[in-house]
């Protein structure tokens, strides 16, 4: 039987986690990107050899590969500010010895957790936005087998400025109604 656990994290933990991200990214400032990547990679390879695995990590999973996706899809041209935060989500993520020491049983990974769903939370337009261009893309793959590269290369660059503007608009509007 499994037990459910709740608590809320204030304005103060937030700002102590996303400082924490900014840290992490800091430290790492002159890696490169292919390299932060790689790292994020053999640290999934690593949770997903960890026995037991938390389900709580475990359902975390795919959400962090749809992450480093987005973040490697050259068609999709990830805004530099998401970007940035990405990276240094993914920095924090592979560091054993964050908040958290990872090698801690079952809690090891719960900072890693919080930041991966705050930073989704905040990224919830732009990984829609991308959704979208995906489900665009493989449409308009599927249909049209014969289409020109330079066809298809303008159609999705079309989609691409749509969606990016429309994630603009809905961040925008979110962070306004935040201040209220």
């Amino acid at each position: 039987m499994g037990m459910r656990i709740t608590f809320e994290l204030t304005d103060r933990d937030l700002r102590f986690f996303r400082k924490a991200l900014r840290q992490s990214r800091d430290a790492v400032r002159d890696a490169e990107e292919s390299e932060i990547v790689e790292a994020i990679s053999d640290v999934l390879d690593e949770i997903r050899q960890s026995d037991p695995l938390p389900d709580f990590v475990g359902k975390r999973i795919p959400e962090l590969e749809s992450l480093i996706r987005m973040l490697a899809d050259s068609e999709w041209k990830l805004p530099e500010v998401d970007k940035e935060r990405l990276l240094a989500t993914f920095c924090y993520f592979a560091d054993p010895e964050d908040i958290l020491p990872d090698d801690i049983p079952v809690i090891g990974y719960l900072d890693d957790v919080i930041i991966l769903e705050l930073v989704a939370r905040e990224l919830q337009h732009v990984r829609e936005a991308y959704d979208d261009f995906c489900e665009f893309r493989d449409d308009f793959d599927n249909k049209g087998k014969d289409v020109d590269p330079v066809i298809r290369r303008d159609r999705l660059d079309r989609r691409r400025q749509q969606l990016h503007q429309r994630m603009k608009r809905r961040s925008a509007r979110q962070q306004k109604s935040k201040l209220w």
